[in-house]
């Protein structure tokens, strides 16, 4: 882990996605965060120790989806499926589908396995396993204000974790998606999905991965703006709405993210997520704080 000593940043955007604005002062306490999200490798460790069994290894319960087709409840978690040049950037269910078997142990479904990628993030995990996870560790999820303050690595107000271009030098700095999403597919990065935690550099910070690989999750409840948030305290999650879904926020963008549909890559960018919600680019670091006196 990598001690932060904290501090007053600028959290949001106003040059992007409404959701990220506005762009107001924050204050987080000292806390230590990980160096790299959790691998594959991490998260074996954990299941061999407890025996946890993740959300995607368990069939859905009917009560929570009384219009779907019983023989359809079965245990898996969605994938992409890169659809022909013909598809709707607009449509994701032309190439995110619900993979019957895909989990962490199986992140491509079925006869795939870990076997070689023990040092990418893991996936297939919703929010209950990443808790789970960090409880074992004696650490926490962190909050949308931790973790956007750990990404720009000391680089206030700065577009990207290592400063103001995407590419600086013609150097990716992160696993993104290159080429037109979804059907093109031009890994000049050297990646078509996950990488190792440590392919590419880190932060000012030291942390790796902090932007792109896999987007992760955070212990905020999602608001859609951060208007009524300026003035919180963000040392505690934050509360969601009073009606709606409970969604989480999700943060750092991932190697799906691409220029023409997705420029979510900057540690402004910010995502809400059904807590039961797991998927092959959806991963998790933790935080451990200081205990108070």
């Amino acid at each position: 882990m990598v001690w932060l000593e904290g501090g007053v940043f600028h959290m949001g955007s106003d040059r992007h996605y409404p959701e990220e604005a506005p762009v107001h002062r924050a204050a987080v306490e000292g806390f230590w965060i990980d160096r790299y999200p959790v691998t594959n490798r991490d998260f074996a460790r954990f299941v061999a120790a407890t025996g946890h069994v993740t959300g995607a290894e368990r069939p859905p319960r009917p009560e929570d989806y009384p219009d779907a087709d019983p023989a359809l409840l079965v245990p898996g978690s969605i994938v992409l499926r890169r659809p022909g040049h013909g598809a709707d950037p607009r449509d994701w269910r032309g190439w995110w589908c619900y993979l019957p078997g895909a989990c962490w142990r199986h992140p491509q479904g079925p006869g795939s396995t870990t076997d070689g990628i023990e040092d990418h993030p893991v996936v297939h995990v919703c929010h209950e396993d990443a808790a789970t996870y960090a409880a074992w560790a004696g650490k926490a999820l962190p909050t949308e204000a931790e973790w956007e303050f750990a990404a720009r690595g000391g680089l206030d107000r700065a577009e990207f974790a290592w400063g103001e271009s995407l590419v600086p030098d013609g150097r990716h700095r992160a696993n993104t998606w290159q080429g037109r999403f979804p059907v093109e597919n031009l890994a000049e990065d050297g990646y078509e999905g996950t990488s190792p935690v440590r392919a590419f550099p880190p932060n000012g910070y030291g942390l790796f991965d902090m932007i792109g690989n896999v987007w992760e999750w955070t212990d905020d409840r999602f608001r859609p703006d951060h208007a009524s948030m300026a003035a919180r305290s963000c040392c505690q999650p934050r509360p969601g709405p009073a009606s709606g879904p409970a969604r989480r926020v999700l943060k750092g963008g991932s190697h799906l993210c691409a220029p023409n549909y997705c420029q979510r890559y900057r540690p402004a960018a910010r995502q809400g997520q059904t807590p039961d919600s797991a998927s092959g680019h959806i991963g998790f670091r933790c935080v451990l704080r200081p205990a108070r006196t």
